[in-house]
């Protein structure tokens, strides 16, 4: 289908101007906001089935870009698309949570409601557009517009400290891509094209190569984000709300990931080899770092928001492990933690819209009245903990599995963060699950609705499923991982 990847990064746009329309046009009111959801949700469903529909035309075994589309711009730039098999499952990440993330905020926003759903449509397809992105600059125009739409959601409909966490993210985030700005000039200057798969095959000074290494680095660094530069995570998590969490840790942290695979691994080489033992000390930090941290936390929220840094450590491990299972790991791991930490933080937010809190001392014992919440639950933390049958396990061998190929002491110390995960992780759900519920605000908490339902039956689906089957994953992403890694070598060789 000739021009899909710009259908279904822009489908969301249509969502925008019909919601646009019944602003402008309708009565504010209870039943104008309501079409607006339905719009939202409409527009999402629509945009997910494309992105369907994009995966199963998809052929795994061509390595290179497809579906490709190129418009020349202005000053000799193009705007140019296209996807891999690294790329790809992303996009139909992205297009698969946001209809979750639409019904779970169905009857928690109360207030802008019509400005709500539209920040989160235009955020959609901004992040698409960076997964499917073959030009320097489009990549760069997507990858920072996507922080103005999450900088309003979190300042907008977060927590007491919303704004304070927003500016934080914000200024954090953009003070790194200010410094890929840079590099993208120079490598456009020193090669002459801005085309992504032109710049794969340059060969760059090693020393110039340094220096835009470091430069993406300090992007996709925060992004992730990596130790320190990740504290304006928890803050964002805590205040940002539920939808709005999920969206943060389910994709955006996700575009780091993928800017290491698509931009400092093939582009610049050398570099990564030279740096691998900074991102393997980095990584280790993190994960037993911010796990032994997770493990003091008294916010739901903000113990699993560690969590995710932690997970991601394992991600930046495999990246940089430089063989086939770690980068595969890396790419599970991205893809897993998309669905399970995103189910995560719904499940928080299913008791703080009863009962407004989310401190842990506060629960205890919510299996007597939830039992259908505390089975879902249940499996989300086992899946976060790597338990085998599920997703979380696949992506966490592999990543040791590759970085026990490039350092032993790597991985052994990685190895680490699982059994501290399996203790921050299972120590929350006994506190808040399981005891004697001794708390009487408790008494007429309710179990999941009809509605909460329907949001979590595609999470515990996706999780049990890609547990049990991730070869669905891994033949598509094969061929096109087994050339990068490839590639990589042969250039470090040379």
């Amino acid at each position: 289908m000739s021009g899909i990847l710009s259908l279904v990064t822009f489908l969301p746009f249509a969502g925008v101007a019909a919601i646009l329309a019944l602003r402008f046009l309708g009565q504010p009111g209870e039943r104008t906001d309501t079409a607006g959801k339905w719009i939202a949700l409409a527009t999402t469903l629509a945009t997910f089935a494309l992105s369907v529909k994009l995966v199963l035309d998809f052929d795994p075994a061509n390595t290179g870009f497809q579906f490709l589309e190129e418009i020349p711009w202005f000053m000799g730039l193009s705007y140019r698309m296209g996807v891999d098999g690294i790329s790809v499952l992303f996009v139909l990440l992205t297009a698969f949570l946001l209809p979750l993330c639409i019904l779970a905020s169905w009857k928690t926003i109360d207030k802008r409601v019509l400005e709500y759903m539209v920040a989160f449509l235009i955020l959609e397809s901004l992040v698409i557009g960076v997964f499917c992105a073959l030009d320097l600059i489009v990549f760069y125009l997507f990858f920072e517009a996507g922080l103005v739409p999450m900088f309003l959601i979190i300042g907008i409909w977060g927590g007491k400290n919303r704004v304070y966490a927003a500016f934080k993210f914000f200024l954090y985030t953009l003070l790194g891509s200010v410094l890929m700005l840079a590099a993208i000039l120079v490598m456009i200057g020193v090669s002459g094209t801005s085309s992504i798969p032109e710049l794969m095959t340059y060969q760059f000074d090693p020393g110039l190569q340094t220096w835009l290494w470091l430069a993406f680095f300090a992007s996709f660094a925060v992004k992730m984000p990596m130790w320190p530069v990740h504290t304006w995570l928890p803050d964002a998590h805590v205040e940002a709300p539920t939808a709005g969490s999920v969206i943060l840790a389910g994709i955006l942290l996700k575009m780091g990931g993928y800017g290491f695979m698509r931009f400092s691994l093939p582009m610049f080489p050398s570099a990564s080899e030279l740096f691998t033992p900074l991102v393997f000390g980095m990584s280790v930090i993190a994960i037993i770092y911010t796990s032994l941290v997770a493990f003091r936390q008294t916010d739901i929220k903000k113990l699993i928001a560690y969590s995710s840094v932690a997970h991601m450590g394992f991600v930046t491990i495999g990246i940089f492990s430089g063989n086939v299972q770690g980068e595969q790991g890396a790419i599970f791991q991205m893809l897993s933690h998309g669905v399970i930490s995103g189910a995560l933080f719904l499940c928080v937010g299913v008791v703080y819209d009863r009962m407004h809190t989310r401190e842990i001392a506060f629960y205890g014992g919510l299996v007597h009245r939830m039992p259908f919440y505390a089975a879902v639950f249940m499996l989300f933390t086992m899946g976060n903990v790597g338990l085998p049958g599920t997703s979380g396990f696949v992506g966490e061998i592999l990543t040791m599995a590759g970085a026990y190929g490039a350092s032993t002491w790597t991985a052994l110390f990685a190895a680490t963060g699982v059994i501290l995960s399996a203790v921050y992780a299972l120590s929350l759900y006994r506190r808040t699950v399981f005891g004697e519920m001794t708390n009487p605000a408790l008494a007429q908490i309710s179990d999941l609705t009809w509605r909460e339902m329907v949001v979590f039956a595609p999470l515990v689906a996706s999780t049990l499923y890609l547990g049990l089957q991730p070869n669905v994953v891994f033949n598509i992403t094969g061929p096109s991982v087994d050339a990068l890694v490839g590639a990589w070598r042969a250039a470090i060789a040379g």
